[in-house]
């Protein structure tokens, strides 16, 4: 756990000093930190649109709309590293804005889902779409074990699935469905000998880690959960 908290704080670390230069040209010109929280979440929105135009306008073999809502997500989740620093390099920290950081956090990723959902939902990926939901459930209980733990003055923090990570691994394969579509297309299935069904197609490469994160991410709230029983016990 110690070793997993060490890299993920080097990661960050790292990214800081590249994203450094955009926080002060966004302190200069008076962007305050939640300026910053508010456009991320209006890019989630944006997210959520393409989403459901996916499922409106496209059809079950073009990707197109899960690659560019990909990019979206990723960008949008620069965002969430933004306000952050904004505050810290621009001494502009206050409690209210960590409290509205964490709420629009929240509503951003409840939008993303909502997206996604509707999206699977429309296209008939019905078990994908069960995950997606699973996995929504199992993002919000990631953080409201962690703000119930902090509100009985526990600190819990680590674990596989933190929003960071969800929302890399959600947008980056996104991002390489919508490419990989372009190159195999975006009806593409693989089958095995002897096997009437597919295994594979070119859908799961943003679908199976949908199912990997409703499982991990309930995995996290539940060892969150059991950390916070500990702590109690030891007091």
């Amino acid at each position: 756990m110690e070793q997993q908290t060490s890299v993920r704080t080097s990661l960050q670390l790292g990214i800081y000093k590249l994203i450094d230069p955009i926080v002060r040209v966004f302190i200069k010109l008076g962007l305050t930190p939640n300026a910053v929280t508010t456009i991320g979440f209006a890019l989630n929105i944006g997210v959520a649109v393409i989403f459901i135009l996916g499922a409106e306008e496209g059809n079950r073999g073009d990707l197109s709309y899960v690659g560019w809502a990909g990019g979206l997500i990723l960008f949008a989740g620069l965002f969430d590293m933004l306000d952050g620093q904004v505050a810290r390099l621009g001494n502009m920290k206050s409690t209210f804005g960590a409290l509205y950081d964490s709420v629009l956090d929240r509503y951003s990723e409840l939008i993303m889902f909502l997206g996604i959902c509707y999206y699977l939902v429309g296209h008939h990926y019905f078990l994908s779409s069960i995950a997606a939901f699973i996995a929504l459930i199992g993002s919000m209980m990631v953080s409201y074990v962690r703000a119930r733990a902090e509100g009985l003055g526990i600190e819990l923090k680590g674990g596989l699935m933190q929003r960071p990570e969800r929302v890399v691994t959600i947008g980056l394969c996104a991002v390489l469905c919508g490419i990989a579509s372009i190159y195999i297309g975006g009806d593409y299935k693989l089958y095995v000998p002897g096997i009437k069904f597919h295994v594979f197609e070119t859908m799961s490469i943003f679908t199976i880690p949908i199912a990997v994160l409703a499982v991990l991410t309930n995995i996290t709230a539940f060892k969150r959960l059991m950390n916070a029983k500990r702590v109690l016990l030891e007091q």
